[in-house]
């Protein structure tokens, strides 16, 4: 027999099983019953399933009990019947119909509706043995329960002989009559599981057409909780992500654009329904309920218990109380040990959140809001917990309500939860611009999201920052607002003005380093100019702000430094030290330093306390500034009061730069996606243009050339960081145009030095010097004497390693390109270590050793054609050969292919085991070599690259692998 391949992703098994069901004859037919959650794709694993046995010549007929005449019952079930045999072309049909009439005569008489059912079977068993037939129904969950009962009964007690019939429909509950009947008259019970994260990356893999990013399919099944296995709402989620535009093609794969908790089902009242409820769609009261939590839910901690401390005289809270209790019980919100309410499916409650205004929820829940807050306060009695106040207005009463008063910390802040501030003081139309205890209020609201740590909510809190400079507090004149400042109060008055202003210094010196975080420039075109002008007015916060041009974010500007307030001194020293997550300015100036000349860089190192940083910490500072890193830089400087953690823009391309010198490119390639599709969300985050440069620099040194120039187009050529001018003399030089690719770069370096970030240019003079050393002697020596000459100012770790690697390559000092490489080795860069190795080639004692190392590593990194060739020519000077390494494809054999096929129809294992005659432990061992040979990491890279036909391009595989939309619908 043969093998039916279906193109539904995870359901290969279920369909062979149903199929085979569908086939059996005579005394083989049973009775299956397939059944599963909303979305596991019942109906398509059924009609996968008929198709495949119609292919063989099969005939599968649908009893559609719904469409039906008469009343439900034993009635609707016969004529459900007499349309199924009229499709029966043996010519027998007047004669069945005859019998069934004269029975239906009789079902007046007892025991007649058990003799019509009887009858029933006789005829349809008379009708499969001229014509062989299966039946299917499918949704019998919704089958009325007297047509229910009919069904089990002529299936259990009379049985058609030779016709298999194979139900499909939700979870049967034994207790309820429908699912009594139909389960005690199945042979066997077919439960659909949700499908493995394997299975769900194919399926969405193959929905989109493309690879995609991981971290997408991570989104994806965090947002779907417990539906995260079910293929109906992920392609429910992919399509709504479609329909806003919310997906972005990087690199050949798929991003996401959505800010993290905004990925959500289709809005689409019934589709909800059948995913967020069950036991069965849910009424308009209970969707107007839920969609007033969802909402009340963004703005803050929703508590359960808070709704049953209130009452109403018009019984309103009682009713939305008990449909809470409602959705707790049918499991759409859940609540932890703490009585914390949250929905059980993240993506739903987003889909919630958009569907229009329900009638009379939003007054309903402006009632309740407002009574809580007048009757409870700011906290739940007895619990301690703020009440999220912001909730008022989002629930917008209607305008023939007056709102009551509610409380509110000081200037609309939110005490429990500051990443929210900014949006509930915006919520709430006007926040109060200024009160005693706001300046307190945001220094807590800055403290709390730094510890975390979350820049975004710091971020946030910038409307309210401005609103208190503009209030008494800051209203005086710019150079009173560095004065020093007393001890941070916790929401309480200040004595003074200057208290105040200490406070709202620190405040905006913490905004500063936040929005650096998130790569956000005050200085840039794009840039808010009310907060270039408030940063302006705080000399202590200018110089943290201005930090971002020497680190690649933002225009380079001249920085200013003052002394810090007295009470951050040390005594005795006259040196400034700091405190907390946020760095001095002594601590910025040697942060600024760093990208600088070494003579400043010693002055700014000698503002700090003595022994404050080690000769270690100094060196990873200056090996992080000459990539841009700015979290590098601040964990070197600050140590252990720098809070490295959390999801900032800074944060993901320090772990970039850390992958792009261990040689992990496709995990940098990731993370470099990762950070654009960030900055293209409507989030707070910005664009990362040192991400963008080491991406193509990758794509360059791979040999793509079109995605390096991809990448490079979305910098501005405003841009000049070192980093940019390096990967644009790669492309435009490997490009053809030589010429004019060299002259660029002379300009992009004397740009460099001329604004003071010497960090990095080391890199574009070695280029430079890398092709222009065999045609161009006299050039070459020019080079180096430019390199000698910035490692003379700079005087870093990296610039020391440039010109030794220089000296090898121009005067043939093989000791001093040996010591390069034990330097780069060292501190682990492998994309120098190339270099290195091709120089050692050229001038070294041992060609072969070197071109070894190097091939290695070119072939550890997946290096193209601009390294290759440079070895090669390597090679051909020495008169050695290049290494010969065995190919990816050589061994690829059909049952590899095979069993890439199988993968990328998200079989498991034991299936793939099953089907190939092998043993569990087999199918990994030959998955393990595939992932080798194709260069993937996992399945799902594995499956993407057979889909999209990645493996048919790079020669794998002899054809790319099979389309199709396969799914598990609904």
């Amino acid at each position: 027999m043969q093998e039916h391949r279906s193109p539904l992703v995870g359901r290969h098994g279920e369909v062979e099983a149903v199929a085979e069901a569908l086939r059996a004859t005579g005394a083989a037919a049973r009775t299956v019953l397939v059944s599963g959650a909303a979305g596991t794709g019942k109906t398509a694993v059924l009609e996968q399933a008929r198709w495949a046995a119609v292919q063989e010549g099969g005939r599968v007929l649908r009893l559609r009990w719904e469409a039906a005449e008469g009343p439900p019952g034993t009635a609707s079930l016969v004529n459900a019947v007499c349309a199924v045999l009229a499709k029966i072309p043996d010519g027998r049909l007047p004669a069945r119909v005859a019998k069934v009439r004269r029975m239906r005569a009789r079902t007046t008489d007892p025991g007649g509706e058990v003799a019509l059912l009887s009858a029933l079977a006789e005829v349809l068993a008379d009708a499969a043995q001229y014509v062989p037939f299966a039946l299917i129904l499918d949704n019998v969950r919704q089958m009325p329960a007297r047509t229910a009962s009919a069904l089990g009964l002529l299936l259990r007690a009379f049985r058609p002989v030779g016709v298999p019939v194979v139900l499909a429909g939700r979870p049967m509950n034994p207790g309820h009559v429908t699912g009594a009947q139909l389960l005690a008259s199945a042979d066997r019970v077919l439960e659909l599981q949700p499908l493995s994260p394997d299975a769900v990356g194919a399926l969405i893999v193959r929905r989109l057409g493309r690879p995609v990013e991981p971290e997408l399919l991570t989104e994806v099944s965090h947002a779907l909780g417990p539906l995260a296995g079910s293929p109906g709402a992920v392609l429910s989620v992919l399509a709504s992500l479609e329909e806003c535009g919310a997906l972005l093609e990087l690199d050949g794969q798929v991003c996401l654009t959505v800010p993290e908790g905004g990925l959500r089902l289709r809005a689409d009242v019934a589709e909800l329904g059948r995913y967020g409820w069950p036991d069965g769609p849910p009424d308009a009261d209970t969707v107007a309920t839920a969609v007033a939590l969802a909402r009340l839910a963004e703005r803050g901690a929703l508590w359960l218990d808070a709704l049953h401390l209130a009452k109403s005289p018009d019984g309103l809270l009682d009713a939305v109380g008990r449909r809470v209790d409602g959705l707790v019980g049918d499991r759409v919100v859940t609540v932890d040990p703490d009585g914390r309410a949250a929905f059980a499916v993240p993506a739903l409650a987003a889909a919630l959140r958009s569907l229009p205004d329900p009638g009379g929820a939003r007054p309903a829940y402006g009632t309740v809001t407002r009574t809580l807050a007048d009757r409870l306060g700011a906290a739940v009695p007895d619990a301690g917990r703020p009440w999220p106040f912001g909730n008022v207005t989002a629930t917008a009463p209607p305008p023939d309500e007056t709102p009551t008063n509610r409380p509110a910390a000081p200037g609309g802040i939110a005490p429990d939860r500051s990443p929210w501030a900014a949006e509930e003081g915006s919520v709430a139309g006007s926040p109060a611009p200024y009160g005693d205890g706001t300046p307190g209020a945001l220094r807590e609201s800055v403290a709390l999201s730094l510890r975390h740590p979350d820049h975004i909510g710091v971020l946030a809190l910038g409307e309210p920052m401005l609103a208190c400079l503009d209030g008494p507090t800051g209203s005086q004149r710019p150079h009173e607002l560095h004065r020093p400042h007393g001890s941070y109060g916790s929401y309480g008055s200040y004595g003074s003005h200057s208290e105040g202003q200490g406070v709202l210094v620190g405040v905006a010196r913490a905004w500063a380093l936040s929005a650096l975080h998130e790569h956000r420039s005050p200085h840039s075109d794009d840039a808010d100019p009310r907060y270039r002008a408030a940063i302006g007015r705080m000399p202590a916060a200018v110089g943290l702000a201005a930090l971002g041009g020497a680190y690649g974010i933002g225009p380079v500007t001249p920085m200013t430094f003052r002394p810090g307030p007295a009470g951050d001194r040390v005594p005795d020293t006259g040196r400034e030290s700091g405190s907390g997550p946020v760095p001095s300015p002594a601590e910025v100036r040697l942060l600024a330093a760093a990208v600088g000349g070494g003579g400043e860089f010693e002055r700014a190192r000698r503002g700090l306390p003595q022994h404050a940083l080690g000769e270690a910490a100094l060196d990873r500072l200056r090996n992080a500034a000459a990539y841009g890193d700015l979290a590098g830089a601040l964990h070197a400087v600050l140590g252990e009061r720098y809070v490295g953690a959390g999801e900032s823009t800074a944060v993901r391309y320090h772990a970039l730069v850390g992958d792009y010198l261990t040689g992990q490119w496709d995990s940098a390639l990731s993370r470099a996606r990762r950070i654009e599709a960030r900055g293209r969300s409507d989030g707070a985050a910005g664009v990362g243009q040192l991400a963008r440069a080491l991406a193509a620099e990758i794509q360059l040194m791979r040999g793509e050339y079109g995605r390096a120039r991809e990448w490079l187009e979305l910098i501005p050529e405003s841009v000049g960081h070192p980093l940019v001018a390096r990967v644009r003399l790669g492309v435009r030089y490997w490009s053809g145009q030589a010429e004019e690719a060299l002259a660029e770069a002379w300009r992009d370096v004397r740009r460099a030095r001329e604004s003071g970030l010497l960090a990095g240019v080391d890199r574009v003079l070695l280029r430079i010097l890398s092709v222009t050393a065999q045609d161009s002697p006299e050039a070459a020596r020019e080079t180096l004497g430019h390199l000698e000459a910035l490692h003379e100012e700079a005087a870093s770790p990296m610039t020391h390693e440039a010109v030794l690697v220089g000296r090898g390559m121009v005067h043939g000092d093989a000791d001093s390109a040996l010591a390069a490489y034990r330097l780069v080795r060292q501190r682990v860069d492998l994309p120098l270590s190339v270099d290195c190795c091709q120089c050692l080639t050229d001038v070294g004692d041992d060609p072969s050793r070197w071109l070894a190392e190097a091939t290695r590593t070119v072939h550890a990194l997946g290096m193209g054609r601009p390294v290759r060739s440079l070895l090669g020519a390597a090679a051909a000077r020495r008169n050695v050969s290049l290494p010969r390494r065995r190919t990816a494809s050589e061994g690829l054999s059909e049952r590899d292919v095979r069993l890439i096929g199988m993968v990328s129809d998200g079989s498991t294992n034991r299936q793939i085991a099953a089907r190939l005659a092998c043993s569990e432990k087999t199918v990994e061992q030959r998955l393990s070599r595939l992932f080798q040979r194709t260069g993937r990491r996992s399945r799902v890279e594995l499956a993407a690259a057979w889909l999209d036909g990645s493996l048919a391009r790079q020669g794998l595989v002899p054809d790319a692998g099979p389309g199709g939309d396969g799914h598990g619908g609904d």
